[in-house]
């Protein structure tokens, strides 16, 4: 099943599988919760590595930095500390503030990837807890 989606082979919307349990279906096994968990911290980690390979790129590139010092600006940029090395140029400034932008909703993002599962799995508990068994 892909991250997303899953699809039956079907082209209407009744024919995908949602990537959590439905209300109405049991509890996910724990082992399945745990590989949903390595799952969701791959993708996360793969997001983070992918924004900080186009924040040296820029760095490099565009500002003229060793790709050292870019990987150290990036790395502060994404994780919210601030640049290291001042930007000299406007293309740098322009490109410095589209990255921040790119590491605010990076950070959101990965946050939400990362708390899904667990959110999902206590209001999906709770959900059951409070369900009466029909006869």
């Amino acid at each position: 099943m892909s991250f997303w989606v899953a699809f039956d082979g079907g082209s209407s919307w009744k024919s995908r599988r949602a990537v959590f349990e439905h209300r109405n279906e049991p509890l996910l096994p724990r082992r399945d919760y745990y590989r949903r968990l390595v799952r969701h911290g791959l993708i996360a980690a793969g997001f983070l590595v992918a924004g900080l390979l186009v924040g040296m790129g820029g760095y490099h590139f565009i500002e003229g930095l060793r790709w050292t010092d870019a990987f150290a600006n990036a790395a502060m940029i994404l994780s919210g500390m601030g640049p290291l090395d001042p930007i000299k140029t406007a293309a740098g400034r322009i490109f410095a503030g589209f990255y921040a932008i790119f590491s605010g909703v990076a950070f959101l993002t990965t946050v939400g990837l990362l708390l899904a599962p667990v959110v999902h799995r206590a209001l999906h508990r709770f959900h059951l807890e409070g369900r009466t068994p029909r006869p």
